[in-house]
């Protein structure tokens, strides 16, 4: 899966992978082999944080 730049689109793809395929941020990392610190810090950026009980970001 090839994720945006832009943090707001980030946040859309990232929380609908985490809602249709993910059981949990760490899965969607190792499976895309992604830099999981840097996606954090991207939506962090727009002051959005991963709530592992709701598996998204809010």
């Amino acid at each position: 899966m090839k994720f945006p730049k832009d943090p707001v689109m980030l946040l859309s793809v990232v929380n609908t992978a985490l809602r249709d395929y993910y059981k949990s941020f760490d899965a969607l990392v190792e499976d895309n082999e992604v830099d999981g610190d840097d996606i954090v810090a991207r939506l962090a950026s727009i002051d959005y944080h991963y709530d592992p009980v709701k598996n998204q970001f809010k």
